[in-house]
């Protein structure tokens, strides 16, 4: 087996790597962010320990679990052939990524010191980011269940997230019903609002109460692709990833885990 010390950031870096193993996989949750390992009941070191003693025990403890995949797409300025294109490869994610106001917030959480990205660094950064934060126009369109596409054509976005996991940000329940073995992604997409309609959406994210919001779309799709008016950043798991235009997908049974 693979263990692995840290938060979402440290699985996420070594993803790629832990698929190509094959092994099982147990967190030890010591990041400043643990969204995964609580999403495998693994809350505290102890917690692990007691998985570690189950699968030495008897092994079957384990669980294949899904994986997103995050591929740049070439822009509009680039040819399907390009050299960008041609060395492109997919990356991996375990929680969520996302396009918006989230990145951003990422973004700053990741210059504070790790102290504080481990006691609020997310919300901390909320603030500073939304009054700055303008909406971007995004084409935003799900194939693989029938889903008709959000938008036709571009329009104003606030966050677009993607979501194999319920939660990121250290307990942000922004896709409260996704499953990391259910075969699809669970989307989740913000539209423009208000700042202080915006502000007061926040809190609600973090008990999984937002989806009952006119502004709010939520769906289930196995691929997902995104175009914005101009290149964005992409974080997942609370790392960057790369910029948009992106096609999101879901990688089935991908990483075999030890869980609690």
């Amino acid at each position: 087996m693979v263990l692995v010390f840290g938060g979402d950031g440290t699985v996420h870096r070594h993803l790629a790597e832990l698929v190509r193993l094959g092994r099982p996989v147990l967190v030890v949750p010591c990041g400043s962010g643990n969204d995964f390992a609580r999403a495998l009941g693994l809350r505290r070191v102890s917690d692990s320990l007691a998985a570690w003693l189950k699968f030495s025990k008897s092994g079957n403890n384990t669980w294949t679990i899904d994986l997103g995949t995050i591929m740049p797409l070439p822009s509009k300025d680039e040819g399907a052939g390009s050299r960008a294109t041609q060395v492109a490869s997919p990356h991996y994610f375990c929680c969520v990524g996302g396009v918006g106001l989230d990145g951003e917030i990422a973004r700053r959480a990741n210059r504070l010191p790790r102290w504080l990205r481990a006691h609020g660094g997310y919300a901390f950064s909320l603030l500073p980011t939304l009054a700055r934060f303008a909406p971007v126009a995004m084409k935003i369109s799900a194939d693989g269940t029938g889903h008709p596409p959000v938008a036709g054509s571009a329009r104003p976005v606030v966050v677009a997230a993607f979501a194999n996991a319920p939660a990121y940000g250290g307990g942000m329940k922004i896709a409260p019903r996704a499953q990391l073995d259910d075969g699809v992604l669970d989307v989740c997409v913000i539209r423009d609002m208000s700042r202080l309609k915006l502000f007061c959406l926040f809190p609600t994210i973090y008990f999984g109460r937002h989806l009952n919001i006119q502004q709010v779309e939520y769906f289930q799709a196995e691929s997902v692709r995104v175009e914005t008016e101009r290149p964005l950043e992409v974080y997942a798991d609370g790392e960057y990833v790369c910029r948009t235009p992106i096609e999101v997908r879901v990688a089935r049974g991908a990483l075999r885990v030890i869980r609690g």
